[in-house]
């Protein structure tokens, strides 16, 4: 089971600084680790048939949310990290994950818990790793967002947490519909 390098699991309940990383990006990491850890907690010991269970022809499988938080994180460390949309082969293999519904539900199945948390695994390894050569200024960096609003990184990352914290009340709730 993953366990980021930077989760100490007694230090679970302290939004603080990290060792390696400016003080605002500790702060920020720290949530990150929570929301991923009580995330992996909500979807431990599921079955491929319980990741891939839909309440009703219209829902997201547990599955397709776990994809999905992996992906809007992916989208925003191109976005501000890398300063550009995705490219149009990482659309092709992220789209699903995105945009969900009938997309997700046609290519989003038959994987095991552990193709899920590796991806998720995969893309916050890249994000800590870029953090690190970032300073807190970075968070302040305001550029277009959603309709040509705009929004610095640090909303732009907030917006990574409260997806993955959002999806995750959706999976606790699919899971207790689980025949």
């Amino acid at each position: 089971m993953y366990s980021p390098e930077l989760l100490e699991l007694d230090q679970l309940f302290k939004v603080k600084e990290i060792d390696g990383y400016p003080s605002q990006l500790g702060h920020l990491i720290s949530m990150l680790n929570y929301a991923r850890i009580t995330t992996f907690d909500a979807v431990k010991d599921l079955s491929i048939s319980d990741l891939d269970f839909l309440i009703d022809e219209k829902a997201n499988s547990i599955g397709m949310l776990l994809l999905h938080i992996a992906s809007v994180e992916f989208d925003i460390q191109k976005e501000t990290i890398e300063n550009r949309a995705l490219l149009e082969a990482e659309m092709e293999c992220w789209e699903p994950a995105l945009q969900l519904g009938e997309l997700g539900r046609n290519n989003i199945r038959g994987h095991s818990i552990d193709f899920y948390i590796d991806q998720l695994a995969q893309v916050r390894k890249k994000t800590l790793e870029d953090f690190q050569k970032l300073d807190d200024s970075w968070l302040y960096i305001e550029t277009d967002f959603w309709d040509n609003k705009k929004a610095n990184n640090y909303f732009k990352w907030f917006h990574v947490l409260e997806d993955e914290i959002n999806h995750r009340g959706q999976i606790r709730m699919i899971r207790k519909r689980i025949k």
